[in-house]
């Protein structure tokens, strides 16, 4: 498929008299394509069944005939205030209590019906509108699930829907109460109704009942995102996308995007780094106008996974944003890189937000590929040299790796839930293991915990997960390559009760003594290299199949037939000699990274991105700061 990039545009911020020229401009660029329409509502409906189509139509006219495509978002991400005085209890409803007040956006509660039939209907009448358009050839459903902390509600709406949840999946009190252990602290209910969200308790509320409200407000996600989806198949044959965002975990994005065509992020490398990234000053400093190394990757990664192969960027960081505590400007060049990034890891579509910076409004510091007065910003030349380089390179496919990397929604509610340690994060310890083999040169494929098919694979990795699925068992159980588990790997079952598997779920003989969390400054050392930092598990000195000990002499990695199983989360030392053990035992070969140079194979091309400040020399070649380098393999 043939790579583009795009924008995303605003013809209501503008005359109508400036769309014409914005578009010629677009074409002259190299875009392709246009997202529009996403905070639209009370722009089509400026009060109830008062519609006003005309200057969307007229805007997607205008766009279309100038060669370009429209990506036409569903606007209820923002519904409008005349929707709030009808549906006042429609608002979320935050973990204290507080209504998310009208103001911004995303000020909706997803378990609200009565929103939900009302985003049924604008998505209904968007879809008979524009379903058939010629010039409309995607949709993005709403905007940013979960962006703003908006995925958990605390309100009547969100209590009631979850009393109907619980009964459908428990049948009987008791058996919750069993599930939740509510003997402790004599928690037991006697009815369904009888059960509250887990919020605004004197002490920490029941794990098991914060775990299956974690699982509730997902699946009224998953829910809310169906309706719309039901409603545009009925009008359109064109992909359906939704936009999700960097380092959001609280609904299961594997299930939305069971549900549409495409995967798509909104890709901010520098806002992340300064407001999502748990890495010190000294690294924050080094890459403040770069972004992490690994983070996009990570991310480029995951979203392959969750739109079954077909993903795009929908939202590309063009210069500074205006929303994280430190805003620096990219060092020239990292528009390019992060561009030419997304294609190595499969992208289809680059899209750069915004078009023009707006003067107005919360966003008015967000740099755009045009400033305000509609001159060239730096973003827009080099959007347009990765549009000329597109030209010219060949399609390269999407890479097909030896190393899959399991990431599971659910155990990072589960360790959210009960870190047992301010420094425990899943996704820290997942993102530590992909940047680890990333420093030894891999491509990196990131799984479901629910792949049905391990068999291309040679290395599989697993890092705290909570449970393993009845699918993953079966598949760990007759693959034949490296299984690297561990630290809290199958420590819990599904209720979140102590499981009696942990690194014993392969048939290890080992008796776990205790875990635990240390503090930032403590580690365990490993006579053999490196150190264990953040978590530690003590088994008993007796176990079978010790590989290597700690410097207390207790097991640290244990291994049974193909399957190795780390007692504690490795620092960078140890992670990366931990990982060449793995790759060597499968013959696969590896390379150690200069600090900030990454590379990507894809099928036919390796490429290698530089993240550094300053040059880079790898294989005897040259790489300028923020460049990019390919060759045919």
């Amino acid at each position: 498929m043939k790579r583009t990039l795009g924008t995303c545009y605003y013809p209501e911020h503008w005359p109508e008299s400036q769309w014409s020229e914005d578009a010629a401009l677009m074409k002259a660029s190299g875009l392709t394509w246009v997202r529009i329409g996403e905070f639209s509502w009370s722009k089509v409906e400026p009060t109830q069944g008062k519609l006003a189509w005309r200057w969307l139509d007229d805007a997607i006219d205008v766009l279309g005939k100038a060669g370009l495509k429209v990506v036409l978002g569903t606007p209820t991400a923002t519904p409008p205030i005349w929707m709030v005085h009808k549906w006042p209890d429609m608002l979320a409803v935050d973990e204290m209590g507080n209504p998310r007040k009208f103001g911004s956006r995303r000020h909706y509660c997803f378990s609200h019906e009565g929103y939900r039939t009302e985003s049924e209907r604008i998505a209904r009448l968007f879809g008979e509108r524009y379903g058939s358009h010629p010039y409309v050839a995607a949709w993005q459903i709403d905007n940013e699930y979960s962006c703003h902390d908006t995925t958990v509600s605390y309100s009547v709406a969100a209590r009631q829907g979850f009393q109907r949840w619980l009964e459908q999946k428990y049948l009987k009190i008791s058996t919750l109460n069993q599930a939740w252990g509510n003997v402790f602290w004599s928690m037991e209910y006697t009815a369904f109704s009888d059960i509250d969200l887990p919020n605004l308790t004197v002490t920490e509320a029941n794990p098991s009942h914060r775990l299956d409200f974690s699982r509730y407000s997902s699946d009224q996600v998953v829910g809310y995102n169906r309706v719309q989806v039901d409603v545009l198949r009925q009008f359109t044959q064109a992909p359906l996308i939704h936009n999700y965002m960097g380092r959001i975990t609280d609904f299961d994005h594997y299930k939305v995007g069971a549900d549409l065509d495409i995967a798509s992020w909104d890709s901010y490398p520098l806002g992340f780094l300064e407001d999502r990234s748990e890495e010190g000053d000294a690294w924050k400093e080094r890459f403040s106008k770069q972004g992490d190394p690994d983070f996009q990757a990570f991310h480029h990664d995951l979203y392959r996974t969750v739109g079954k192969g077909r993903w795009w960027i929908m939202e590309q960081q063009p210069g500074p944003v205006n929303w994280a505590p430190f805003n620096p400007a990219p060092l020239p060049g990292m528009v390019r890189l992060w561009s030419w990034e997304a294609f190595a890891h499969g992208a289809e579509a680059v899209c750069y937000f915004r078009w023009r910076q707006a003067p107005f409004a919360q966003e008015q510091m967000h740099t755009g590929l045009l400033k305000p007065n509609s001159q060239p910003a730096r973003g827009l030349h080099e959007a347009s040299q990765v549009s000329a380089e597109l030209e010219s390179l060949p399609e390269v496919g999407t890479f097909a790796s030896k190393i899959a990397l399991v990431f599971d929604y659910e155990s990072d509610w589960a360790w959210r839930i009960q870190p047992q340690g301010q420094s425990f994060s899943y996704f820290s310890i997942v993102l530590d293991f992909y940047r680890g083999l990333r420093r030894l040169g891999q491509s990196v494929d990131i799984i479901s915990p629910d792949t049905a098919d391990l068999d291309s694979y040679q290395v599989v990795l697993i890092p705290g997960l909570m449970t393993l699925s009845d699918t993953l068992q079966q598949q760990l159980a007759t693959f034949k390559g490296t299984i690297l588990a561990g630290p809290r790997t199958a420590s819990k079952d599904t209720h979140f009760a102590t499981s009696s598997l942990g690194a014993q779920y392969a048939g290890f003989a080992a008796s776990l003594e205790f875990v635990q969390s240390l503090r930032p400054n403590s580690l365990i050392t490993l006579p053999a290299g490196g150190a264990f930092h953040k978590w530690h598990e003590t088994y008993s000195h007796d176990t079978a199949g010790v590989v290597e000990t700690d410097s207390m002499g207790v097991p640290a990695l244990i291994c049974q037939d193909n399957i190795w199983y780390l007692a504690g989360w490795p620092d960078a030392v140890a992670m990366d000699r931990l990982l060449t053990m793995a790759l060597d035992n499968e013959g696969l070969s590896h390379q150690n990274m200069p600090v900030g140079l990454r590379v990507r194979d894809t099928e036919t091309h390796q490429f290698l991105f530089n993240y550094d400040k300053d040059p880079v020399t790898f294989d005897g070649q040259e790489i300028e700061p923020a460049g990019v380098v390919w060759k045919r393999k």
